[in-house]
């Protein structure tokens, strides 16, 4: 099979030559969405692919980490520290796999501390995401590889500071010492150019991964992924709250609004009061992809999302188009282009 990694586009930062992968674009670890053939396809496409494990479900972690495996090259897991601590065995079996990255989010900084250890001990990069630079200085102390500022205007879980502060106050606390990926308001080459001007060494993206060929998002969750806009996203607990997953108040998921969250946002504790009789009738609708009730993360970049292509090609574009700007903006400044 032909290579999917457009050769003769090189933008090397200290992401790239730390992991040994040609381009500075990384598949966010997005739960029951990053499977292995996602990951994969990031991965042979010259970026790295993230599984993203998420609430350790024992049956995803050896079907999807299997699958990313078998790609060899550099990929990773993504593990939301938190909900490891409750779930026996799940992070030694992440471990089996030999992952060569381990992506590591939401924990406190004793887990922070506890994981970052454990998985370089196995002989893993260990990347962390943060959200202000308090958190940054904990991962770093802690031996981090790589860290992950993560903006509010990222899909999913975040937390309150808007990226573009976050970078260089992230940046002031590393001081060089580690590679710093922006995540959080990144979908094409425009988004990576800007990141590297603010001194990042890359980008993370999630909602343009999601809708992909590869991801394991559902046929409604991808239609709505380019039918809607960014003015359609929403912050909400309310997911969590059916679940039943402990989420720190500090952090809430943006989603496509829809039925469910335009009834239940703002009602946690109703919500929570009344979850023995909703929880199993959502879990129901989610099964059979009722895009009103359902769980659709996304980010506020939704309005750049127009169809759902190979993740090779996203890959691709993404970094001709960013190579293109730099080239461009060297031009105006008078800098030399080679």
């Amino acid at each position: 099979m032909p290579s999917t990694r457009p050769r003769s586009i090189v933008i090397s930062t200290k992401l790239t030559e730390l992991l040994g992968i040609d381009h500075p674009v990384v598949c966010a670890p997005m739960g029951s969405v990053s499977g292995g053939r996602l990951a994969g396809a990031v991965t042979r496409a010259g970026g790295l692919g993230l599984v993203g494990v998420s609430y350790g479900d024992p049956a995803f972690i050896d079907e999807h980490v299997a699958r990313a495996s078998e790609t060899g090259g550099v990929w990773g897991v993504g593990c939301v520290m938190f909900t490891f601590d409750t779930r026996p065995g799940l992070w030694d079996k992440v471990l089996g796999y030999a992952p060569p990255v381990i992506a590591l989010s939401f924990g406190d900084t004793a887990q922070v501390q506890k994981y970052v250890a454990s998985a370089a001990d196995a002989g893993s990069h260990v990347v962390v995401q943060v959200h202000d630079a308090g958190q940054a200085a904990v991962a770093v102390r802690a031996g981090a590889s790589v860290l992950v500022a993560q903006g509010a205007e990222a899909g999913g879980h975040h937390a309150s500071l808007a990226t573009l502060p976050l970078i260089p106050a992230v940046l002031d606390v590393t001081q060089g010492a580690v590679p710093v990926v922006a995540a959080g308001g990144f979908a094409d080459g425009r988004g990576l150019a800007a990141a590297l001007a603010l001194g990042a060494d890359g980008v993370m993206m999630g909602t343009r991964f999601a809708a992909t060929e590869e991801s394991l998002a559902t046929a409604g969750f991808k239609s709505h992924l380019i039918s809607a806009r960014t003015a359609d996203t929403v912050d909400t607990r309310s997911f969590d709250v059916v679940r039943g997953i402990p989420w720190d108040e500090a952090y809430q998921a943006r989603s496509v609004g829809n039925e469910f969250t335009r009834t239940w946002t703002g009602r946690d504790a109703e919500l929570a009061a009344q979850r023995a009789t909703v929880e199993p009738e959502w879990t129901a609708a989610v099964a059979r992809d009722d895009t009103t009730q359902r769980a659709m993360f996304a980010g506020e970049v939704l309005d750049q999302i127009q169809d759902i292509q190979p993740a090779a090609q996203v890959v691709h574009d993404v970094v001709a188009d960013a190579e293109a700007i730099l080239a461009r903006l060297a031009r105006r400044s008078g800098a030399p282009t080679a």
